[in-house]
């Protein structure tokens, strides 16, 4: 009797939410104001950490943070913060905190002046290149991670460096980071391939 082997993930094979996550959103591309927020809020709170800590806890984050909704969050002060730094179920950490805070008053200045996050992030698109063949071919970050960063912090975005600046990017499929070996790629090339035209009966 053989066995089908299981299908090659980038990574999150082992567990079930991490490779529901690889499967279903990681590389995806986002445009949704509210979703690029949260995304972004939550690459920062990940800085240091395993995603795998940060997915875990994201339904916490969303009650914490009342759904990510900016215009809740830009209204947080003090008692807030106080009140995020002693929930327990989320990442406990002042800067990464505050940073959510001002990052939502940033998106929505961003509003006011007639432009979007999601013109911003799209931007720093790279060319097209091909599909990395291992880990060792994916970088940390880019000179378009780095001019997203430094785009970000101009309009008063907090905790976008270019490292997490281009894990933003990878998480809202601005880049598209699977391997070339990876199920999902393979999925999402096959969909991509031209069709062979049907000869003339």
């Amino acid at each position: 009797m053989t066995t089908t082997p299981a299908p090659f993930r980038c990574f999150g094979g082992s567990d079930p939410l991490y490779a529901a996550y690889h499967d279903d959103e990681w590389g995806v591309p986002v445009h949704d104001e509210h979703a690029l927020y949260e995304r972004i809020s939550l690459e920062a709170f990940q800085s240091g950490l395993a995603w795998i800590t940060i997915l875990r806890k994201r339904p916490a984050f969303r009650e914490a943070f009342a759904d990510f909704d900016p215009r809740v969050v830009a209204s947080y002060g003090e008692d807030d913060i106080a009140r995020l730094l002693s929930d327990d179920r989320i990442v406990r950490n002042r800067a990464k905190a505050e940073a959510t805070i001002a990052n939502a008053r940033a998106l929505l200045a961003l509003h006011a002046s007639g432009r979007t996050l999601d013109a911003v992030l799209w931007s720093s698109a790279p060319p097209p290149r091909p599909r990395p063949l291992t880990w060792s071919d994916v970088p940390g970050r880019t000179p378009e991670s780095a001019a997203l960063a430094k785009e970000l912090k101009s309009l008063g975005f907090r905790f976008v460096g270019p490292t997490t600046a281009y894990a933003a990017m990878q998480a809202c499929g601005v880049v598209d980071d699977h391997l070339a070996d990876c199920v999902v790629a393979r999925r999402w090339d096959a969909a991509s391939a031209p069709v062979a035209a049907t000869p003339a009966e």
